[in-house]
């Protein structure tokens, strides 16, 4: 189930907002709840005092109190993998949403047409995310990674070491037989020793795959057109 907060300190905008939100919930057919703000500071509380956990937070830009870039910066410790879409009035906020990963921009003249594409596609993405792990059987006992957490894989002696979320686990098998187990799209290969998951990355800058969590990994070059023709098909295919 899906938890989706909705923060404005305008009571209308909040509940027209929210009631986008169930529309998206319906139409990708999607169990889930939405949780209304009109002060950002209960919103920030209730977040860090682990009260809710949300996968989606709708957030005004321009609030009293604690701006929505504010609480966007300050639940990421405690949310890393939540998605945000900003509703603002101001354009130039949009680098600086860019810098905290934010999901969508989505400006106020344009709201009625552009915010519910914007949730139904993080919705999607979040359904994406969910779901399937690798495992990983040692002597003693079996570990299990969401791939959704996996940030990528690489070639490691004769081991392929997976790094994730949690750390980097190492199994003696080939990268081949990994990526072939993996057995999904979202797995692709930057070079001949390294595999990425398309979803965690956030752009392809100067050559390199720069990931959610800030690393970049060199793209061949003979893998580079490859890679960007295979996240714009695979983007275009699920979003």
């Amino acid at each position: 189930m899906l938890r989706i907060a909705v923060c404005d300190d305008d009571k209308e905008a909040v509940q027209s907002h929210a009631a986008v939100a169930r529309e998206a919930l319906q139409q990708c057919r999607c169990m889930g709840e939405i949780e209304t703000y009109t002060d950002s500071s209960m919103l920030l509380c209730d977040i860090t005092d682990d009260r809710f956990f949300f996968d989606l937070i709708l957030l005004d830009i321009e609030m009293p109190g604690s701006t929505g870039m504010e609480i966007a910066e300050k639940v990421k410790p405690f949310l890393p993998n939540v998605k945000i879409i900003f509703i603002t009035s101001h354009i130039e906020y949009a680098i600086d949403a860019y810098e905290l990963s934010i999901f969508r921009y989505v400006p106020k003249n344009d709201v009625d047409r552009k915010l519910p594409a914007a949730v139904a596609d993080a919705v999607r993405l979040i359904g994406l995310e969910e779901g399937r792990t690798y495992i990983i059987q040692t002597n003693s006992r079996f570990i299990k990674i969401p791939y959704k957490e996996i940030y990528y894989i690489e070639r490691d002696g004769k081991n392929a070491a997976i790094a994730a979320s949690g750390g980097v686990s190492r199994v003696r098998k080939s990268l081949q037989q990994v990526y072939e187990e993996l057995a999904s799209e979202e797995f692709i290969y930057i070079d001949r020793g390294c595999i990425v998951n398309m979803i965690q990355i956030m752009q392809i800058r100067e050559g390199m795959a720069v990931l959610r969590d800030g690393i970049s990994l060199p793209i061949s070059r003979a893998h580079l057109q490859g890679v960007k023709e295979q996240i714009n098909r695979y983007w275009g295919m699920h979003i």
